[in-house]
């Protein structure tokens, strides 16, 4: 679902959505072009007008003349560093997108939810792959990651969801698809560490 503190969450295992949707949601290309790069912000498959000058690209994806992302190409390798997107056109960017490592993929994405101008969710993708497979959230606004949904067997449906409630930086309750079936089906909490189990009506909770 990014300010992040010291919760003791593990970001180093894997998480959260499939960065595919993460992809056509911000619809970058994430890859390294040797010439020019390309994008795509609003995913529909024709490249946005670009104008590069002195490392920053800035990227207008619906032909209005307005720049909807500023790209930046900190190391000159033609591949950008840092993105900077106006999700919803309101003038405001509401995510920053990075490549950490250089490799020509996405690995962090922060993004401002709520639109208050603090980054209130990350998304990482820990192994490489080109997909974000850990969300973490602050939802209540108080600068603390209070959920973290993550995907350890990248299939691209969260395997599990961490709570912690109370923001004293522990894990107060877990929901975990146990069968691996794509639904979230087995509740821990602090009052029921073995773990009750349900089922969501309408699938997976997020």
């Amino acid at each position: 679902m990014s300010e992040y503190d010291e919760t003791t969450y593990d970001e180093t295992d894997a998480t959260g959505a499939d960065a595919t949707a993460e992809d056509e949601a911000y619809g970058t290309d994430t890859t390294v072009a040797e010439t020019e790069e390309v994008f795509d912000l609003d995913g529909d498959g024709v490249a946005d007008n670009t104008i590069t000058a002195d490392g920053m690209t800035l990227v207008d994806s619906n032909g209005d003349g307005q720049a909807d992302a500023v790209a930046y190409d900190y190391d000159g390798d033609g591949a950008s560093d840092e993105i900077l997107v106006d999700t919803d056109g309101d003038g405001s960017f509401e995510s920053a997108i990075y490549d950490t490592d250089g490799d020509g993929l996405v690995d962090t994405i922060e993004s401002d939810t709520n639109g208050d101008g603090i980054v209130d969710q990350v998304s990482y993708d820990s192994d490489g792959d080109g997909y974000v497979n850990q969300v973490s959230t602050d939802t209540n606004g108080d600068g603390a990651v209070d959920v973290v949904a993550t995907d350890y067997d990248g299939d691209g449906l969260v395997d599990e969801v961490e709570i912690d409630s109370d923001a004293d930086g522990l894990v107060d309750a877990a929901l975990v698809d146990s069968d691996a079936d794509g639904f979230l089906d087995t509740a821990y909490t602090e009052a029921t560490p073995a773990g009750d189990s349900f089922q969501p009506p309408n699938g997976q909770v997020i």
